[in-house]
């Protein structure tokens, strides 16, 4: 049977993750990069079906305190303080196995599956952003979610560090073919590495271009490329190239840009 449930709440919650370092999630002296690159391209994840991840999804215990992850959840809202991070974590695995990427529109939840896609909307200036959770957190008292630094930018709370928020999930059934709502008027990307070695990214890009008779993209901020291919005028091709690339690259997943 599947799970409903709404939940208003503000979590109190500690200063690890499971399966992590202590320091790994310590936020003392994180901070965003000396150099930011423009974020004017980075648009709101593309919710979609994706089966859970291997990696951060089972109960897990941290100073004594046990955690619950929901599963076959269909719909969940919560209000609280959001908080972002940074500099200190960008490349650092995440709680699923993913790289984080401060630039890319993702998020950390203590809860929620990993992967979900989630609304989320700074109720003090109601600007919102859809975000893809891909790690376990924030772990400081009162704080429900954690932006990436790129949604902690669009919503206007990187200066003043939190914000209260409501973080709704948006469920998509594997039966579905896409997420259907007029932000999907766009170009969409495969985005399938993240690699700090330039050697690499370039021949990657060169062969995967090669192979599937699609122009390549690399997108460079301080120490990372981001290897991309396309642009695809419907999400339905770039679910047929994910598709194909997934038994290489099982963290590929699909990128939205908005027509301007």
């Amino acid at each position: 049977m599947k799970k409903k449930i709404n939940v208003v709440l503000s979590l109190s919650l500690l200063t690890l993750v499971v399966g992590c370092s202590s320091d790994r999630y310590q936020y003392k002296n994180d901070h965003q990069a000396d150099s930011i690159p423009s974020l004017d391209h980075v648009e709101d994840a593309v919710p979609r079906y994706e089966p859970y991840s291997r990696g951060g999804n089972s109960n897990y215990r941290v100073r004594g305190i046990d955690y619950k992850v929901i599963k076959d959840v269909t719909s969940f809202t919560e209000q609280g303080y959001a908080s972002w991070y940074g500099n200190k974590f960008h490349g650092h695995l995440t709680s699923n196995g993913e790289r984080y990427d401060m630039y890319a529109m993702s998020a950390a939840h203590k809860n929620l599956p990993l992967p979900s896609y989630v609304k989320v909307t700074n109720l003090e200036n109601n600007k919102t952003v859809i975000v893809r959770v891909n790690d376990r957190g924030p772990f400081h008292e009162g704080r429900v979610i954690d932006l990436s630094y790129a949604a902690a930018n669009k919503l206007d709370i990187v200066k003043s560090g939190t914000a209260k928020v409501e973080v709704e999930l948006i469920h998509i059934d594997e039966q579905q073919n896409s997420y259907k709502n007029d932000f999907l008027n766009g170009y969409f990307y495969v985005q399938y590495l993240v690699t700090s070695q330039p050697d690499k990214a370039e021949t990657l890009s060169k062969a995967l271009s090669k192979k599937y008779q699609v122009e390549p993209i690399a997108v460079k901020d301080n120490s990372n490329y981001r290897l991309r291919l396309g642009p695809f005028s419907s999400e339905k091709e770039a679910q047929a190239l994910l598709a194909k690339l997934r038994p290489d690259y099982p963290s590929a997943f699909v990128i939205h840009q908005k027509k301007r």
